[in-house]
């Protein structure tokens, strides 16, 4: 993750606790969903903003939240595998988790020239060399 875009994710993640913390809870999930669209596309902070979408719903005993957010935690891995994330798309429940979004302008920057489909081989070269291990110790 390019130093910019590492940056503004993690202010991203940061405001969206400090307004949790003021009971904001409106705004905690506006930056939620603006980290989710920087952080999409790597595995691991795609998968930090689910869990803290799914903590936010809990907090405020959103049900449907807290299950979407669950089926988007579960989702993630095999969608960065395949090399495919709706590029814009806010995170949230009340959005269909395969639907592209546009990307706020000031958001744009830090996501040029990034493709998820770049990883595609060396991704598939990993999960073909765990089958085969689990395959070996199987047998």
């Amino acid at each position: 993750m390019k130093s910019a875009l590492k940056s503004a994710f993690a202010n991203e993640m940061a405001a969206a606790r400090a307004a949790e913390a003021t009971s904001d809870m409106a705004l905690a999930k506006h930056h939620l969903e603006r980290a989710h669209i920087l952080g999409q596309r790597r595995y691991w902070t795609h998968v930090q903003t689910h869990f803290r979408m799914l903590l936010l719903a809990r907090k405020q005993g959103d049900r449907s939240e807290a299950r979407g957010q669950l089926v988007r935690l579960i989702g993630a891995g095999p969608f960065h595998l395949a090399g495919w994330v709706p590029v814009g798309n806010t995170g949230g429940a009340d959005v269909s988790a395969t639907r592209p979004m546009p990307i706020p302008a000031d958001l744009q920057a830090h996501l040029e020239g990034h493709s998820l489909r770049n990883g595609l081989i060396l991704r598939a070269v990993l999960v073909a060399a765990v089958i085969a291990a689990y395959l070996l110790v199987v047998r």
